[in-house]
């Protein structure tokens, strides 16, 4: 299948979303890609909603950005995102939600971790569409029609028999876009991700779709948007990973031609000084027991993509004193010169 690039047939530039990531894709690695380029908006990693009415802070300790206008500092908008199976209790907290002013609500269908399913959470709810259907007409209801309300699901649950009926009752019920992790809760993250499963849904419903998974090189991104027939495509694990992915793929949109480090992909010089900064919000804003971490953690997923990324993870890898960490980056990280 020949790939697909902007055209007088194919005009509009795709947009790119930046997926959530629970316990790695915080504000934190939102502000540091976010100043990259590339990203049109991000969506919050999700907001646990049980039986009760959430106070305020709750949503700004996920979503700090809500105090800055819904955006990071790069100015990019960032969709907080509901995690929950009561309808009534999803609504009244989206409503409480949407006074705070963010550019859109997000509803979580596509949570694979265990503890949620087990809570009836996540991707769990794509065995009963119907349910699906009852959550989105409620939060719809609660939520000023001048605030758009999304949804993400995966491809369903044990296998992807009821994708189409998911993916029309989120449609049907009010939702404004939907974005699909091309798969099912049991795939898990193994590749492949099943695009075409994507072009179904997109032919089924008349809300926007968006195509998530694997999406790891400017290659990946065409091929994805060939095969699934989305402009809208959102990044995650490849954007953790190459930084200037979503700029890269812009570039290649614009029919750059690649430079030394990839077509408009980062150089490691000029990521080295985020990854300080990097550190220092993370030294700043979390707990000192999750600081040596939260580094490293980074550093693993930029090592598949950056070979100094490496030696600076092989550095730390058995470090977890933050001041330690401090040293290194002190050591080698470049100071920023100021204007």
């Amino acid at each position: 299948m020949a790939l697909k690039k902007l055209s007088v047939d194919n005009p509009a530039p795709p947009t790119i979303l930046l997926a959530p990531m629970e316990g790695l894709l915080d504000f934190v690695l939102r502000d540091i890609l976010t100043r990259v380029g590339g990203v049109d908006r991000c969506v919050s990693e999700f907001i646990r909603v049980s039986d009760t009415l959430l106070p305020e802070r709750v949503f700004t300790r996920v979503v700090p950005e809500l105090l800055n206008g819904g955006r990071t500092f790069a100015g990019v908008p960032v969709r907080p995102q509901l995690l929950g199976s009561d309808p009534v209790t999803l609504a009244d907290n989206a409503a409480h939600l949407a006074a705070l002013g963010p550019e859109g609500i997000d509803l979580n269908f596509g949570c694979p971790a265990k503890v949620v399913n087990r809570h009836g959470g996540g991707a769990a709810l794509l065995q009963e569409p119907e349910l699906l259907a009852t959550i989105v007409s409620a939060v719809r209801r609660a939520v000023p029609a001048h605030i758009p309300v999304s949804a993400k699901m995966r491809l369903g649950f044990n296998d992807a028999s009821l994708a189409l009926e998911c993916a029309h009752a989120i449609a049907s019920s009010g939702a404004d876009e939907l974005v699909v992790h091309a798969r099912t809760k049991a795939d898990g993250y193994r590749p492949p991700a099943y695009w075409e499963r994507v072009a179904d849904i997109g032919a089924a419903v008349s809300i926007p779709v968006v195509a998530n998974g694997e999406i790891w090189t400017v290659d990946d991104a065409l091929r994805c948007r060939a095969v699934s027939g989305s402009h809208m495509l959102m990044l995650g694990r490849g954007m953790v990973t190459d930084p200037g992915l979503a700029r890269a793929i812009r570039a290649a949109d614009a029919g750059a031609p690649p430079n030394a480090e990839g077509q408009g992909s980062v150089a490691w010089h000029t990521l080295l000084p985020l990854v300080g900064d990097f550190w220092h919000m993370v030294h700043t804003r979390l707990e000192p027991r999750a600081q040596a971490g939260r580094l490293k953690q980074w550093l693993n997923f930029l090592r598949r993509r950056y070979p100094e990324a490496e030696a600076a993870y092989m550095a730390l890898r058995t470090v977890n004193d933050p001041k330690v960490v401090a040293a290194w980056v002190a050591n080698n990280v470049p100071a920023r010169t100021s204007t």
